[in-house]
């Protein structure tokens, strides 16, 4: 069987996938011109032009620049219901999104539309695609930490429909520890807790984000490679990192993909995964990331069925969920190699 299509096929979670970084151009068209919101661009093929980054801060200038057609919950639902579509077209079993309050409610977006459409999309998703999800409101880290413990207060009324919370956005000169107090108070509100970092900061961020936030997960995690004691910590504790091969490539966080530090990382026993990121404007799904590297890295079906076993057992699915989606995965890994051996 190739590759390509048993990385199709293979059951799997997305744990790191920003909800707005999924809107396509043809969408922010769409919405645009829904809420006479004026744009930019003057055609989708504009928009696809003006995709190309030399660093993380080029691609979030334009990022949030597109956020403005988001305007009602109807905008958010549409938005959310389309991935998950597509996700369900990738057979991604389990899908955790994030989404940025802040960068909507600053322009005079209510929380309550925002996750009430998000939440209204994933639930409308198990119900037509049998796709178990889960929101991660994150903090822009670029801003004050008050705005984000504003922010925290702001999600109470909606705690049921919140899994967890993040730490995104503009990462240099942006450590993880001014947050500390906020990621408190979400771990004391029953919130798990993840964080992006060692994407561009150093590994001292990835440090500061396991031991000043306490976080269950690393989102990124590239700086690692760069620190034997951290890699070593990391494989000790299995820790999840959810990295994001095509984006890094996009935003040069790496040069050239067969110099990504996942295969090192798998090799040294850490638990990574595989995840899109912001695949509108990366160019790549979860099923490309996946055949990126197994390409890149020369990755073989069992590497490639343990990643996605790690995205199950790194996600904040129930424990029944879990073993159903990794029952699945043995089950497909099983028939593959039955269809090999046939072949």
């Amino acid at each position: 069987m190739p590759i390509k299509t048993f990385i199709a096929n293979l059951p799997k979670a997305e744990l790191h996938c920003h909800i707005e970084g999924t809107l396509e151009p043809e969408m922010l068209f769409a919405l645009a011109a829904r809420n006479g919101v004026a744009l930019p661009y003057e055609s989708v093929a504009a928009v696809r032009a003006a995709y190309r980054f030399d660093r993380l801060q080029d691609f979030l200038d334009i990022y949030y620049q597109g956020m403005a057609a988001l305007c009602v919950a109807r905008d958010f639902y549409d938005l959310a219901y389309a991935y998950c579509e597509q996700a369900a077209a990738q057979n991604i079993r389990h899908l955790e999104l994030f989404f940025d309050p802040q960068a909507h409610v600053e322009r005079g977006v209510a929380f309550g539309d925002v996750v009430g459409g998000l939440s209204a999309a994933l639930e409308a998703a198990r119900r037509d695609f049998d796709l178990s999800a889960g929101l991660i409101m994150c903090f822009l880290r670029h801003l004050p930490p008050q705005d984000a413990l504003d922010t925290l207060a702001l999600a109470e009324p909606y705690r049921v429909r919140i899994t967890g919370v993040g730490l995104d956005s503009s990462e240099r000169g942006f450590p993880p520890q001014p947050f500390a107090e906020v990621f408190a108070r979400a771990r004391a509100q029953g919130y798990r807790c993840v964080a992006h970092a060692g994407e561009e900061g150093p590994p001292s961020y990835i440090e500061g984000a396991l031991d000043a936030l306490q976080v269950e997960r690393i989102d990124h995690g590239n700086a690692a490679i760069d620190d034997e004691k951290l890699l070593a910590r990391l494989a000790r504790q299995q820790t999840p990192l959810t990295m994001c091969p095509l984006s890094n490539l996009k935003l040069r966080v790496i040069d050239d993909l067969s110099a990504h530090p996942i295969k090192r990382m798998f090799e040294l026993g850490l638990r990574v995964t595989v995840n899109s990121d912001d695949p509108a404007y990366f160019g790549g799904h979860l099923n490309d990331n996946y055949c990126a590297v197994a390409d890149a890295l020369g990755l073989d079906a069992a590497t490639l069925a343990q990643l996605a076993r790690n995205s199950v057992t790194a996600s904040f699915a129930d424990a029944s969920r879990q073993q159903q989606l990794l029952d699945e995965i043995d089950a497909y890994v099983a028939t593959a190699a039955e269809s090999t051996v046939a072949d």
